[in-house]
């Protein structure tokens, strides 16, 4: 199958340079603001649709068509991303416009070569609406899509590495101080409490008074409770204490969270919790409790951008929500029901309990952080060392009793004791990072998302992985955003799911250990949310791979 390749932008006519000099205002603001550094930005590579794969657009406001189940895949291009600030003549003329899109499994993802998601829909629409309106005989235009950090969309923006951020984005005055927004796709958006099994009792928004909200730092939410919480603070009560979540989280994966019991609550929009409410049995949408109502969710693009601005406007009129192809998509695309078991269940926490010297044994001899290595176990069998898999896999870490007995691991008697079985995985995985994943140039979190995705997928995969990331113009040494979108090229969700999977289980381990520590200390937390999740930056986060789990990890 041909792959689309994006041209290398031409070179900067004197009125775009004009309007790079007037976005520099705009960088300034949005750095400012966000705290950010452009120098830090890992961006990832283009998703296009294929020539002549393009589906008829429907006609406007009519629900768009369901792909059917055997049609061609849209594919990854492989450009390099050159900066480029014009509007939308500029874009006509180079026949492409690039959208900026968290890689998320409700907005935006690559599964087996084919682009899914809420945005990928709205771009395949936008694309076909655009040939609609700018025919060019033999030159199609195209949406071409540029998966990137949720902390790092606005700073690309400003940039010039996409023309486009579509992320479900609230309007905020924050925001607009820095880039323009489109007609809202969406009104009166309310963001909501949630909460799950075992949060503390919330009888009305100002009990959230003292406790610790967990939230994407990017995120309107956290510019909302902190607005809340001065309210609270002015009127005598604590403060909300907010701490940063890990930008790699989106709001269903926060949610999964809540429902599983590894976070108290969440904020969110209303009308995703009010589907996600529906799919996972341990959430409670509280639409009593109203961090901010009236918000405008909104597609944004650099300052000084008017055609484009008014190109959206047109475009958003038809196919806003309300139309039946908005209503639609909404539906669609906030159902996935792969979620996170609950890591701090009573019995799976004792279970962890009388398992952890074992994990803390066998880590700190391989060199992997016990918690880590637990959240796998967690992943793979739920603890349970009765678990047998079809494929003869057996026990916690779910190893082949093959593998166990082979040279490189040499441990036998897998199946009956949990030990042998925990001592034969971490063992296995040493042999992955060591035969497989010796790269000096990888961060310690890396080698160990790797050395769980081999042990996943096998470590013939995980180079297929690196070098279709690679090819990508992804980042081949980084996981999150990265490797991940090839692993999903080529295998589909699976091992991208499992090793996300086992990232929150992590969490959820940090922070029952965090919780304890403080308990012993005299110190006691709320809740299990009290420890602070890891961010999303490699260079702040925890090492994975360390021998001492009672060190606590850095938090930014």
């Amino acid at each position: 199958m041909a792959v689309a390749v994006l041209s290398a932008p031409p070179a900067e006519e004197p009125a775009t340079m004009a309007k790079t000099k007037r976005c520099a205002g705009s960088a300034a603001r949005l750095l400012a603001l966000a705290a950010m550094s452009l120098s830090s930005l890992g961006l990832s590579s283009l998703a296009l649709s294929t020539p002549g794969l393009a589906q008829p657009a429907p006609a406007a406001g009519q629900a768009p068509a369901a792909r059917p189940a055997g049609a061609p895949p849209r594919t990854m291009a492989l450009p390099r991303i050159r900066p480029w600030t014009g509007d939308l003549d500029g874009m006509l003329k180079r026949r492409t416009v690039r959208i900026l899109v968290p890689y998320s499994k409700t907005l935006f993802f690559v599964d087996r070569g084919r682009q899914m998601g809420l945005n990928a829909e709205f771009g395949q629409a936008l694309e076909d609406w655009l040939n609609k309106r700018h025919p060019q005989r033999n030159l199609r235009i195209y949406v071409a899509f540029v998966p990137t950090a949720r902390d790092q969309l606005l700073p690309a923006l400003v940039a010039g590495l996409g023309d486009i951020v579509a992320a479900n984005l609230t309007v905020t005055p924050e925001r607009e101080a820095a880039i323009d927004f489109a007609r809202p796709w969406m009104r009166d958006v309310r963001e909501v409490v949630v909460t799950g099994p075992g949060a503390p009792a919330l009888t009305r928004i100002e009990d959230l008074a003292g406790q610790t909200v967990h939230v994407r730092a990017s995120s309107s939410y956290a510019t909302h409770l902190a607005s809340l919480s001065r309210r609270l603070v002015s009127e005598g009560a604590r403060p909300i204490v907010i701490a940063p979540a890990d930008e790699n989280l989106e709001d269903e994966d926060l949610m999964e969270m809540v429902h599983a019991g590894l976070l108290p609550f969440a904020v969110v929009d209303e009308h995703k919790a009010k589907v996600w409410a529906e799919v996972l049995s341990g959430l409670t949408l509280r639409p009593d409790l109203v961090v901010h109502a009236g918000g405008e969710i909104a597609w944004a693009m650099r300052e000084n951008s008017p055609l484009l601005r008014a190109e959206l406007d047109a475009f958003f009129a038809q196919h806003q929500a309300g139309t039946s192809f908005g209503n639609t998509l909404r539906r669609r695309y906030f159902t996935d029901t792969r979620m996170a078991r609950n890591a701090l269940a009573e019995d799976d926490a004792r279970r962890h309990g009388e398992l952890l010297g074992l994990f803390q044994r066998y880590g700190g001899q391989y060199g992997f952080d016990a918690l880590m290595i637990s959240a796998q176990g967690y992943q793979e069998s739920q603890l349970d060392q009765s678990r047998r898999s079809p494929r003869g896999a057996v026990g916690i870490m779910q190893l082949l009793p093959a593998t166990a007995r082979s040279p490189e691991v040499g441990i036998s008697d897998i199946g009956t004791s949990a030990e042998n079985n925990i001592h034969a995985g971490a063992r296995y995985l040493r042999h992955l990072v060591d035969t497989y994943i010796n790269d000096p140039g990888l961060s310690e979190r890396n080698r160990t998302l790797f050395a769980f995705a081999a042990y996943n997928a096998g470590p013939g995969n995980l180079r297929r992985f690196r070098a279709r990331a690679k090819a990508e113009g992804l980042n081949p040494d980084v996981w999150f955003n990265n490797v991940e979108q090839a692993a999903a090229l080529i295998v589909g969700r699976e091992t991208p799911q499992y090793v996300s999977n086992i990232y929150k289980y992590y969490t959820a381990y940090r922070m029952l250990a965090e919780r304890e520590r403080d308990q012993a200390r005299g110190t006691t937390a709320p809740d299990p949310a009290a420890a602070s999740l890891p961010t999303g930056s490699d260079a702040a986060a925890p090492n994975p791979i360390a021998p001492d789990p009672a060190t606590r990890p850095r938090t930014p």
